[in-house]
């Protein structure tokens, strides 16, 4: 396809703005670019979460809808295990994920379980490797505060890179369907980034505008908070939560929760109910609070919350939510492709492996442009492939380690792991001088493609028997095509 000719720029496209806005695209890349990277990859999996906690446990109780008498029984029992100062919360059952979910939090004494059709609390839910990919890309494994900082930090350094590249390429929407293949690295790698950086450019927005908001919350309700309420917080997070009942620890009569149940289904009609939190169980200040969503909304547009007398104390539906609680309540499933089903969330994953290949271009680009200025810096071209390439590999050894150890592993087996990889890559990279950048994504690619293969193979002869969830072998199935493709790319021709 021949390239539009070229036209006098004037006004904000002037030869000099559009100089110092790539320059500006460049260092904000290259300063962000590893982290961006981690965050971008570990993201895309994490859309597939629920699916793969199916995956962990496929012999977990599986059933699309459970009866009002069997949530009330199952929060029954797990209010009697979670006590009294903790809360709890319930996910129902869907056609995403049709389990129905306790746990009581994110504490290391804390436990979740799967009850069965009958409400009974019947297996322990573990799920140690996708709570290690959500917590890799919500907090890179960081102290909380630091982790989601830094993790919104990465994405307004994500949402200004989209921008200043746009400002930076005038020609870039004119040639969105111009691509040079099989010549310079540096001309393909230029033409691949900026096509996937433009036709998924209101997907990469989204997710790098609310993944900004949701990890720089906190620093948001505290602007806010000095602004409005002379730095009380609190008073800001009770205008999007229900009012919190006075403490009183005395023991009360819990109410029938079926029945809460039932009446909350009569007054949000066409409403699925998705979840429960329960809050100091069995105490005159319980507070149980019901959350449905509905079909074309994203958010979830209904919550009603009873007291420990079964009053209904605070609710809220979709014709009484203002414009700011309808986005407050749309960034989490926006960001993750959690709404629309299956389809959405595999949309969701390959827009996000677009947006992998743009950040890991945008470098390449970079080291080829040095190179061809004759200013190589081959260490800088190993270093980055073993970014690119060595955290797919570092990612696939926990998927492996999780299987071989499942409920045997102490915690923060995962992590380290990991981390050990990821600076082995670094290493192996800066020691092997001998080799180019492109014989170690090579490299990599074939690593990741062996190891999840293991994985596969682990999963469906160790952990499929007596399974009752069908999804257990779809991710199977996937991860095999995922490694037979990686390995064709790299493996030497005529051996596979």
């Amino acid at each position: 396809m021949s390239r539009p000719a070229e036209r006098p720029r004037g006004g904000l496209w002037r030869s000099e703005i559009v100089r110092a806005v790539l320059n500006g695209h460049s260092v904000l890349g290259i300063a962000f670019a590893a982290v961006i990277y981690i965050v971008c990859l570990s993201g895309t999996l994490s859309v597939f979460v629920r699916d793969f906690q199916r995956w962990e446990q496929p012999a977990a109780p599986t059933f699309p809808v459970a009866s009002d008498a069997a949530i009330g029984r199952a929060v029954v029992e797990m209010g009697s295990r979670a006590g009294t100062d903790k809360n709890f919360y319930v996910l129902l059952p869907s056609d995403d994920f049709p389990r129905l979910l306790l746990s009581s939090g994110n504490d290391a004494d804390d436990e979740a379980w799967y009850a069965d059709a009958n409400g009974h609390l019947a297996m322990r839910a573990k799920s140690p490797w996708t709570d290690f990919l959500v917590d890799l890309h919500t907090r890179l494994h960081l102290p909380q505060t630091l982790g989601r900082f830094l993790v919104g930090l990465t994405g307004v350094a994500l949402l200004s890179s989209l921008i200043s590249g746009i400002l930076a390429h005038p020609r870039i929407f004119r040639d969105a369907f111009y691509l040079r293949l099989g010549g310079s690295l540096r001309l393909e790698q230029a033409d691949l980034h900026n096509r996937l950086g433009v036709w998924p450019l209101p997907f990469h927005i989204i997710v790098s505008l609310t993944g900004a908001l949701l990890g720089l919350s906190t620093v948001i309700v505290g602007i806010l908070a000095l602004l409005l309420f002379r730095g009380d917080s609190q008073q800001i997070y009770a205008l999007l939560a229900p009012p919190q009942a006075k403490e009183d620890a005395r023991p009360a009569p819990m109410p029938d929760v079926a029945t809460l149940i039932a009446v909350a289904r009569d007054r949000a009609p066409g409403a699925q109910l998705r979840q429960i939190e329960v809050s100091h169980w069995s105490r005159r200040d319980m507070r149980l609070e019901l959350s449905a969503s509905r079909r074309r909304l994203i958010a979830q547009q209904d919550n009603i919350t009873f007291d420990a007398t079964g009053r209904i104390v605070a609710e809220k539906h979709p014709a009484g939510l203002t414009v700011g609680e309808r986005i407050l309540g749309a960034l989490g499933r926006l960001h993750f492709g959690w709404f629309g089903g299956m389809a959405v969330r595999i949309a969701y994953g390959l827009l996000g492996l677009a947006l992998c290949v743009v950040t890991a271009s945008g470098i390449t680009i970079w080291l080829a442009r040095r190179r061809d200025k004759g200013r190589a810096a081959p260490g800088w071209e190993r270093l980055w492939a073993a970014i690119s390439w060595g955290q797919p590999v570092a990612i696939a050894t926990t998927v492996l380690l999780a299987l071989l150890l499942h409920g045997r592993m102490p915690d923060g087996t995962l992590v380290a792991v990991w981390v050990t990889v990821t600076l082995l890559s670094a290493i192996i990279a800066s020691a092997l001088t001998a080799s180019s950048a492109a014989d170690l994504a090579s490299a990599g690619r074939i690593a990741t493609g062996v190891l999840l293969l293991a994985s596969a193979g682990i999963h469906a002869t160790q952990f499929m028997h007596g399974a009752t969830d069908f999804a257990g072998f779809v991710v199977d199935g996937v991860i095999v095509i995922t490694a037979i493709g990686l390995l064709r790319s790299s493996w030497p021709r005529g051996l596979l």
